[in-house]
């Protein structure tokens, strides 16, 4: 057997490794369905409640050639069209729960089903009712705008920031995945979080699959739903990054982009 890495369950949740192993195997299995050979997934060795078995990886510096290789196979990932958009059945997102289901619009679910769930989390009454008006009057089109700008259907990785990929001597490794099926540019969007993937690392993803012209706004309105979870779940040092995205809903309902 390969070396392998044990991970431990410090969740609080008791089927989070399980979630983790099926969005790491289907990761897996949708890359293959795309042809891409440059980019590993950990093998699943085993899975219980309390641990999760699988490949282990030297990390490793990120070449120019490494960072090219993760944009253009995520493309192609991206490519993939799926039947919905959600997910089967919840999962999590780092530390905290992530509600799925099926939906035809992708606007009506990452209105509802994330940005909404993750406001009903905040603390804050004052911030969660001023979050909730928001997404209450300008919800609708929102919810439209991106149903006009979203091709179809792809499946995320969900949590895709850079500590999130791991690079060894070979090629990137996708792991810590909160999969589910949405707009692609959600993926890339969260990319830019923190730090990002450098130039060429965008430069090969449009090549294969160009962003949208919308991307940059976009962009906004999809990591508001990781600084609002970040913001759950370590404080005030992410409301800024909320009411930033907020105030981006509230130009596309006045502007219409």
């Amino acid at each position: 057997m390969a070396d392998t890495y044990l991970k431990q369950n410090a969740t609080g949740y008791a089927n989070a490794l399980i979630c983790e192993a099926e969005g790491l195997e289907r990761l897996a299995s949708a890359l293959g369905e795309a042809g891409v050979t440059d980019i590993g997934v950990p093998r699943v060795y085993r899975v219980d409640e309390s641990e999760l078995e699988i490949t282990a990886i030297e990390a490793l510096g990120a070449s120019d050639r490494a960072r090219q290789a993760l944009g253009e196979g995520l493309a192609r990932l991206h490519s993939l069209p799926q039947d919905a958009y959600g997910w089967s059945h919840d999962n999590y997102i780092g530390l905290s729960p992530q509600p799925n289901r099926w939906c035809r619009s992708w606007g009506e679910f990452f209105v509802r089903d994330r940005l909404g769930y993750q406001v009903t989390r905040v603390r804050d009454a004052a911030q969660r009712t001023r979050f909730q008006k928001v997404l209450e009057q300008q919800g609708e089109v929102l919810m439209k705008w991106l149903d006009t700008h979203c091709d179809h259907p792809s499946l995320l990785h969900g949590d895709l920031w850079s500590g999130n990929v791991l690079f060894d001597v070979k090629m990137p490794w996708l792991i810590d995945p909160a999969v589910y099926c949405g707009d692609r540019e959600a993926d890339l969007a969260m990319t830019e979080m923190f730090g990002g993937f450098g130039r060429s690392f965008y430069a090969a993803y449009d090549r294969q699959y160009p962003r949208t012209p919308v991307y940059g706004v976009k962009r906004e309105v999809y990591n508001l739903y990781h600084y609002l979870n970040h913001y759950n779940l370590f404080g005030g040092g992410y409301l800024g990054g909320c009411q930033a995205g907020i105030a981006v809903i509230e130009s596309i309902s006045q502007t219409g982009h």
